[in-house]
């Protein structure tokens, strides 16, 4: 397998189902970026799941395809905590430079998580 493709299972797998807390988010991350997204959705979501569907890998750049899964706990996207689970899908291509994410690009389908948010109950 993949060097970084071993990497990026193993990041899902530490952080999937658990607390995002900084020390594990550092351990894998220097993306700045991805470090505010993750707590930003940690804070509405605790303990949110990625469910991978698919891991390719070639080079530096590794892609999932896989779904979020999650309660939502937190504010998110100016909806109030509505404790309802939902899912959706999502893409992630991270780059990967001395075994840490450096940058990423992700497809997110937020229509989805939003239509389960604002059901009627």
């Amino acid at each position: 397998m993949n060097e970084n493709k071993t990497f990026i299972t193993d990041y899902i797998r530490a952080l999937s189902g658990r607390d995002k807390g900084p020390d594990v988010i550092a351990k894998y991350v220097v993306d700045k970026a991805l470090t505010q997204h993750i707590a930003e959705i940690e804070a509405a979501f605790p303990k949110y799941e990625l469910l991978c569907e698919q891991i390719i890998a070639e080079g530096e750049l590794v892609a999932v395809r896989g779904q979020f899964r999650g309660v939502h706990h937190g504010p998110f996207a100016g909806i109030e905590p509505t404790g309802r689970s939902v899912v959706a899908g999502l893409i992630i291509i991270y780059e990967i430079q001395n075994r840490k994410i450096v940058s990423h690009w992700m497809q997110f389908d937020t229509f989805a998580l939003l239509n389960q948010l604002q059901a009627s109950s």
